[in-house]
């Protein structure tokens, strides 16, 4: 369960669980942590997959965006909230796009409006990681749907130029949540990286 509110905080709650040596794999909020991660621990990871996430900090004008969420999400709006942000940024077009979004619908009003609050307010204060990938020297995947909105394809083409030897991978017909969108071709690239 996320307790924090800081990028620093949960990267070390997972530290404090996770074996002595592990492969790590983070999606979106969860490849920040990744990334953090690699800058408290780098000698744990085993090998690392960063998938539709951002390597920079937080520009102002988002900070002030999330300030004015946070404020209508304790006012009771975290449906109007995830609505907003999910309908136009989070998805492609599809079948199955209104089916996904209830998914994350439920995932998101079953942890609530404390656990958005303190979610915004790490990415709010999360530092820019790339000296942290610069260092980074262990088998790496850079994953993306190919339409995502959130962190969109020169995101994840910076990651890849800052880390040596890694593989970029974008998936066709997805935007920011392609283990969603697109399971299957995920699930092989991962696959994959597990066997490098």
């Amino acid at each position: 369960i996320i307790n924090h509110d800081s990028i620093s905080a949960l990267a070390q709650q997972v530290l404090d669980q996770a074996p002595p040596r592990f492969a790590l794999a983070g999606l979106s909020m969860g490849g920040i942590v990744a990334m953090e991660l690699c800058n408290q621990a780098p000698d744990r990871i085993v090998r690392l997959a960063l998938m539709d996430t951002n390597p920079l900090a937080e520009k102002e004008e988002i900070r002030s965006r999330r300030d004015m969420q946070i404020a209508k999400v304790k006012g009771g709006g975290l449906r109007q909230v995830m609505e907003e942000e999910m309908k136009p940024l989070y998805l492609i077009g599809g079948s199955r796009r209104q089916q996904i979004l209830e998914i994350c619908m439920e995932m998101a009003l079953g942890l609530g409006a404390d656990v958005f609050t303190r979610q915004s307010i790490a990415l709010q204060g999360r530092a820019d990681q790339r000296d942290t990938l610069r260092t980074v020297r262990v088998p790496t995947l850079i994953l993306f749907g190919e339409d995502d909105q959130l962190c969109p394809p020169e995101r994840h083409e910076l990651m890849h130029e800052l880390i040596p030897g890694s593989k970029l991978v974008a998936i066709r017909k997805a935007g920011h949540l392609p283990t969603l969108e697109q399971p299957k071709q995920v699930t092989e690239a991962l696959l994959g990286w597990l066997h490098w």
